[in-house]
């Protein structure tokens, strides 16, 4: 059973929502502080956090950035702020979706479902025995059985949604991939964002891999059509 962990400071969300969930063979554990979300993040190990804005101590946007240091697991970010500006602040931090309170339980918990599935294929996919241990390009290296890379000798990380928009452009070289075909093969990115969930994305990915787009080593965008991986396979 998927386990999954809530920081909000909402209790009676919390108690409900764990009822909730495990009608779907979702287990659902919670803590109402940050610093307890985090010190149950290093102990529980979830497969996916839900994290609200709007708390003691510190705030999720900040929570959010500090948790992506050191963890890659999807994050859906729970709120009464729903203004296009907050989402985008969410989403250029490292969340995965974004849901507005108050919201439905049941779509919360496809939003759920559907990064889930996402973890599973890609898993799935890389347990292929066909598939390469590692992808090996000049100056980049992946190695998707670990969610792993290195850029010039020095790993660097990336969280899971980054990391699978990298491979799937690495293990496609040269091929275009247009927004649509991207966020297809991403699921859980807000519907309401598409174009530029993708934007923010690909411009996190590329920072962390001190990519130009002047002058990609990596990752080609081009205007109005798409976006194509061109580093030579070694």
């Amino acid at each position: 059973m998927p386990k999954i962990l809530m920081i909000d400071d909402d209790f009676a969300l919390c108690h409900s929502l764990a009822a909730y969930c495990s009608q779907f063979d979702l287990e659902l554990i919670y803590a109402n502080t940050p610093s307890d979300g985090v010190l149950k993040l290093q102990s529980e190990s979830p497969q996916l956090l839900l994290l609200d804005v709007m708390m003691p101590e510190m705030d999720g946007f900040t929570l959010c950035k500090k948790i992506r240091l050191n963890h890659s697991l999807p994050i859906i970010m729970l709120t009464a702020r729903g203004q296009l500006n907050d989402k985008i602040t969410g989403l250029e931090l490292g969340a995965d979706d974004y849901v507005a309170k108050p919201f439905e339980p049941r779509e919360l918990v496809a939003r759920i479902q559907a990064l889930l599935r996402r973890l599973d294929k890609s898993k799935q996919s890389n347990e292929n025995a066909d598939a390469p241990k590692v992808l090996m390009f000049d100056g980049i290296n992946l190695h998707p059985e670990q969610c792993r890379i290195e850029v010039d000798g020095n790993e660097i990380k990336l969280t899971g949604m980054e990391f699978s928009l990298l491979n799937m452009l690495a293990s496609n070289t040269g091929k275009v991939f247009s927004r649509d075909q991207v966020i297809s093969e991403l699921k859980g990115i807000d519907v309401e964002l598409y174009s530029r969930s993708v934007d923010i994305l690909l411009s996190r990915l590329r920072q962390k891999l001190n990519d130009d787009p002047q002058q990609p080593r990596f990752i080609k965008t081009l205007r109005n059509v798409g976006y194509t991986f061109v580093a030579k396979k070694l």
